[in-house]
């Protein structure tokens, strides 16, 4: 039977909380650059309907940023087009699928497990409300350990994609070719979820900025050993850096790299197929089960082997302290206080700790407000 190399393209869409309203305040050309990351990937999915095929995920605080009624009409006077209808239309759009994620982006092995359920349900209504359906997970910033798996497997998804460098086969004599392009599962505590190992070197090609010519022999290259159909999956943000904000469409991601690349695809010169990763599982079910070992992607000068970016510092290990001490408080309360929760998975946002301690402030502000909440709770509840 013949095989063939297929490929999951992934972008990841995030805001920080606020940061959209900021820049439009700040920097209205860099918030331009921005909103248009939104609005390309939409139009040249519908311009490749019949090859193209993408994955995108955002962040349930983007997607509240986006929808916001308040924003709205200044957003799309900046990109002119309807950045509200944008958003409405993307469940329509047949080459898209859509991964979930936590709401505020947390870095989900720092935070306390009582809070993973809550980040991923907030952002699952939040994505419902849109029409958005999401058969797999997208950890932010990659962070991932096998202990997500039962929660992963219970709020719906059926995989989860996570960096390659940290998949584990558990039977010995596997080639890398067949770890990192096949997907495989992963097992906790009895619960298993199909696993997507990314490529990482290709992946930050992705990011940075590639040929397609090149890609084309590279990929043929890395992949001549695997055996049976192959996929080759790419993951990067989708907003990030000057070879997605190009604001000369020709010179950037869209212009340069996807766009010629769909029209080889569409002529039948492409050795490499497009494809949604459900369909690719649909068609070739994985058998073999591997770890996966606690770690992010590779980011600024970290290699994502540990957690350095974020909690390398002490000021970001006492925030971590704060986040778990304060969401222990809460739920130690045996209740739901909605506004309570609000602020303390709002302090969980992985931004708060990525641009080392220049934000770890920020953590302090919702777990303060948490906390006096609670404490007006507990004074109530005593008279």
């Amino acid at each position: 039977m013949e095989s063939h190399i297929y490929h999951a393209l992934g972008l990841h869409m995030h805001q920080p909380p606020g940061n959209i309203e900021l820049l439009l305040r700040t920097n209205e050309w860099e918030a331009r650059q921005i909103l248009l990351c939104y609005e390309r990937p939409l139009r040249y999915a519908r311009e490749y309907e019949d090859v193209a095929r993408l994955h995108l995920g955002f962040s349930g605080t983007l997607l509240e940023q986006l929808c916001s009624t308040d924003m709205g009409d200044r957003l799309s006077a900046l990109i002119g087009a309807d950045l509200e209808g944008v958003m409405r239309e993307y469940p329509g759009a047949k080459g898209i699928e859509f991964l979930g994620m936590g709401y505020y982006h947390p870095l989900f092995p720092l935070i306390p497990r009582e809070d993973w359920k809550p980040q991923i349900e907030r952002w699952k209504q939040q994505a419902e409300s849109l029409g958005l359906h999401a058969p797999g997970f997208w950890p932010p910033e990659m962070g991932f350990c096998m202990e997500m798996i039962p929660v992963l497997k219970d709020t719906g998804f059926e995989y989860v994609v996570v960096d390659g460098v940290h998949v584990k086969p558990r039977r010995e004599g596997m080639r890398r070719e067949d770890i990192i392009y096949k997907p495989h599962i992963a097992e906790y505590d009895s619960a298993e979820i199909v696993v997507i190992p990314r490529d990482r070197d290709m992946s930050n090609a992705q990011e940075s900025g590639l040929d397609p010519g090149w890609f084309k022999h590279e990929v043929m290259h890395k992949t001549e050993r695997c055996r049976g159909n192959c996929l080759l999956t790419t993951w990067s943000d989708g907003e990030n850096g000057g070879w997605f904000r190009q604001m000369h469409e020709p010179s950037g991601f869209w212009g340069h790299f996807f766009a010629p690349y769909m029209e080889e695809v569409r002529r039948g010169d492409c050795p490499i197929i497009p494809i949604k990763i459900s369909e690719f599982i649909e068609e070739n079910p994985p058998s073999t089960y591997v770890d996966v070992q606690t770690g992010a992607w590779n980011v600024a000068t970290t290699s994502g082997y540990d957690f350095s970016q974020w909690e390398g510092t002490e000021k970001q290990r006492a925030g971590i302290e704060e986040l778990w001490a304060t969401s222990r408080e809460y739920h130690e309360l045996g209740r739901r206080i909605p506004e309570v929760e609000e602020h303390i998975l709002r302090a969980e946002t992985s931004c708060n700790l990525f641009w080392g301690d220049a934000w770890v402030h920020r953590i302090y502000e919702d777990t303060r407000a948490a906390k006096e909440l609670m404490r007006a709770l507990k004074s109530s509840l005593k008279k």
